[in-house]
């Protein structure tokens, strides 16, 4: 949300308390950019409808132009909490819908947006929920550059859309990271794989630095599978991954995932230190890191050991 004016082309809000975030930060040129703390915006991707945009109203800061849903962050709020939280008070998007895939941030120093990149994961047609848009559509990805586009988002569009077919998947053999940690293990497998289950769903909320992951961009939200073989089977599922129980040779599993999510279009990352299971992973279409990779992506208060 925005608010009332003090100069003309300022975004405005309906009439209530203020959020401090809610002000003009001026570049030491003078160029004016909207919220104190960074903004931010959901480009929300539907598999059938493309992707969500929002046409202005005239009085809005570049009125009249098609955007993202989007605006000013809150003091200590994430870029994809603020994101989604002004795609549901701007285009009625349900927090349910929406699952994160990728943050794109445009830094200047002394001021950010943040475009998350999100995948409708449940569909919903989008409302006009408040007076800062004038229509909501979605639109097909080889249509949005014949609309009249705000700037900043008619500079970052086209970069943008050459990612919307990039979807990482990172496939883990729990077993092969299990073991490669000595914190007694050994003694309860299923009581290790439910623990390393959890530190993987905080690292999926979290997200994965781009670089880690040999991508463009700041920060992807990966598709997570977990398998799990042997006594470990009966560890606790955890939200946000997709555990996979499996039958016999947790090997031949491993390599099943990686040729079903490659075949769906996924670039596959599998983490284990198994040479022989790497070898056959390549064959099957997917990449590599060790489990050390693995470990050093997990937060610090959720290391192994």
């Amino acid at each position: 949300m925005t608010i009332e004016p003090p100069a003309p082309g300022e975004p405005r809000r309906p009439h209530g308390p203020r959020d401090p975030g809610d002000a003009w930060v001026v570049a030491p040129t003078g160029e004016r950019y909207w919220g104190r703390f960074g903004a931010a915006g959901l480009l929300a991707v539907d598999a059938e409808g493309g992707v969500l945009l929002q046409h202005r109203v005239s009085w809005s800061h570049f009125g009249d132009t098609w955007a993202l849903p989007g605006g000013a962050r809150h003091e200590g709020e994430s870029a994809c909490d603020g994101a989604l939280r002004e795609a549901a008070e701007e285009a009625g998007v349900p927090d349910a819908a929406i699952r994160p895939r990728l943050l794109s941030v445009f830094d200047l120093g002394y001021w950010s947006y943040t475009t998350v990149v999100g995948d409708v994961v449940v569909p919903f047609e989008p409302v006009i929920s408040d007076p800062e848009s004038r229509e909501l559509a979605w639109v097909s990805a080889d249509a949005v550059a014949d609309y009249p586009l705000h700037p900043g988002f008619a500079a970052s569009w086209e970069r943008l859309r050459g990612l919307l077919e990039v979807r990482p998947a990172v496939v883990v053999d729990v077993a092969n990271v299990m073991g490669s940690v000595p914190d007694g293990w050994w003694r309860d497998r299923p009581g290790a794989a439910s623990r390393l289950l959890t530190r993987l769903a905080e690292l999926a909320t979290q997200g994965v630095a781009a670089s880690a992951l040999g991508l463009p961009e700041q920060v992807w939200y990966p598709e997570w599978t977990a398998v799990l073989e042997g006594q470990a089977r009966s560890a606790v599922d955890a939200g946000g991954i997709d555990v996979v129980r499996a039958a016999s040779e947790g090997d031949d599993t491993i390599v099943a995932e990686t040729r079903r999510l490659a075949a769906s279009g996924r670039s596959v990352t599998v983490v284990t230190s198994d040479r022989g299971l790497s070898e056959r992973i390549v064959d099957a279409g997917g990449a590599v890191r060790g489990t050390r990779w693995l470990v050093d992506q997990l937060p610090s208060s959720s290391q192994p050991g």
